[in-house]
């Protein structure tokens, strides 16, 4: 079976493949080799630069780190998703006066860089309206803000990829919009968004690490204090690789969650397993007691 974009590779094609895969398989080892020896020669394997992570008190330093940088991405998740939800709602609104002011609010937030979003809630509200905000909520808000309206147009994109059918089909039926929208469009649309919705959490993920600008404390802000200690070494190449560990666990683990879903998803409901009924239960009986099929009762 082929298709317009992509044909059932040929035994030639194979054997390609598979060589390219072993040569470009080859080359990432090679150049892996090659910054591993490098940093072997640059002394960055010493034992002194790696022993800052056997101290209880940079073990704790870190698992704080880890927890603020868990705790923004929680709350900036939920409310992105929220955020993302109520927008596509109003972009999808027939009414004018809604669905507009909803177009400009989330083309206005997915054109500002997050990092000019965070600066302005953190340092412009207090000086420009006197209103204080600390660094979480300037950094959860931020993520909020940029990473809801990007979801929002992944929402309305997916409602809107429902073939029309469908949605003639239930106004046909009587159903109001409402209805229509919870009911038969958005339980076909999730199966096709979820993919690019877990992938926008994993950016959010990874874009709290802005948050060391304004000295939040999540890791990259105590990857940089530990990596600038002299006393430790001023081991910031080890402290950065094992920050980076650390990020690569978490959106594996994210990435996880988004596959076991997704899976969950594809197998659509299971069917409860009920036995047909038996023929002679159900048919029809005279009043002679000889059903209609011609048997004896």
């Amino acid at each position: 079976m082929s298709s317009v974009l992509y044909d059932v590779p040929g035994p030639a094609a194979i054997r390609r493949n598979r060589t390219l895969g072993v040569v470009g398989t080859l080359v990432v080892l090679a150049l892996v080799g090659f910054v591993v020896w490098r940093f072997y020669e640059a002394g960055q394997f010493s034992p002194r630069l790696w022993e800052w992570i056997t101290y209880v008190r940079i073990q704790y330093l870190l698992l704080g780190a880890l927890w603020a940088t868990i705790s923004a991405f929680a709350v900036a998740a939920v409310l992105s998703l929220a955020f993302g939800a109520f927008f596509a709602a109003g972009r999808l609104s027939d009414h004018r006066w809604v669905s507009v002011p909803a177009t400009t609010v989330v083309e206005f937030f997915r054109a500002v860089p997050l990092l000019v979003l965070i600066f302005i809630l953190y340092f412009g509200l207090s000086r420009g309206l006197g209103i204080e905000i600390d660094a979480f909520w300037a950094v959860v808000l931020g993520l909020m803000l940029y990473n809801g309206s990007v979801l929002a147009e992944v929402f309305r994109a997916g409602v809107n990829a429902v073939p029309r059918g469908q949605r003639e089909a239930a106004y046909a039926l009587g159903m109001r919009k409402t209805p229509v929208m919870t009911n038969v469009l958005l339980p076909q649309a999730l199966r096709s968004m979820l993919p690019t919705i877990l992938s926008q959490l994993v950016v959010v993920l990874k874009d709290t690490a802005l948050g060391f600008i304004i000295l939040y404390p999540e890791l990259l802000y105590q990857a940089r204090f530990l990596g600038s200690q002299n006393q430790l070494g001023s081991p910031i190449l080890p402290v950065a690789l094992v920050i980076a560990v650390i990020y690569i666990g978490l959106c594996l683990i994210l990435t996880g969650i988004s596959r076991l879903v997704e899976r969950r998803l594809s197998q659509g409901p299971r069917s409860g397993g009920a036995k047909p009924a038996d023929p002679e239960l159900t048919a029809p009986q005279t009043p002679s007691g000889v059903g209609y099929g011609g048997g004896a009762a």
